[in-house]
């Protein structure tokens, strides 16, 4: 068996079906990747969105903290205040990610604040044919200011890595919690 890597991972147009799509005309930011599953592997969408986005890449974590100490002077909120609210409210997180709804087949994650709104849908499409079910990763953003703009323009690229990466570890470790 041939090692997974980000290449395959595919960027794909953002799916019509995904309970996110009314967000998707004038967004700054809309992206979607997908990785097909293996047959054997949970079908359970919070499974699923939680071996994505719970364990990152080591270089990650260290652009994330790079990213928290710089944008905490400038009012942007960090990866601790989010876990923060989200405690302090009760609502259920995935790593600092509010939980905003579910479906079988569909989880969606996000914030607001006044710089940006941010939703990622993690969804399970299965075609009902020959090909193999796919998780599909997708992230809208909407900026509302000068400094969401020149904050998503600055990590924008990052995301891309980020989304990626996490797909394909997700496949490497075979999508094990």
């Amino acid at each position: 068996m041939r090692a997974v890597d980000h290449r395959d991972v595919r960027s794909i147009a953002p799916p019509g079906e995904s309970e996110i799509a009314h967000l998707f005309p004038k967004a700054d930011l809309l992206d979607a990747f997908a990785i097909s599953l293996p047959t054997g592997t949970t079908r359970d969408i919070d499974a699923l969105a939680r071996v994505i986005l719970t364990h990152p890449a080591p270089w990650f974590v260290g652009l994330l903290k790079v990213r928290d100490i710089t944008m905490a002077g400038l009012g942007v909120k960090t990866s601790r205040d989010m876990r923060e609210k989200a405690r302090r409210s009760g609502a259920e997180t995935i790593d600092f990610f509010i939980v905003r709804s579910r479906t079988t087949r569909e989880l969606i994650l996000g914030e607001d604040d006044e710089h940006l709104d941010f939703r990622a849908s993690v969804l399970l499409r299965s075609f009902g044919d020959d090909r193999d079910d796919e998780v599909v990763l997708t992230t809208v953003v909407h900026c509302h200011n000068l400094l969401g703009r020149i904050y998503l323009r600055v990590i924008s690229p990052f995301h891309r890595l980020v989304a990626r990466s996490n797909l394909a570890r997700a496949t490497r470790r075979g999508w094990a919690p």
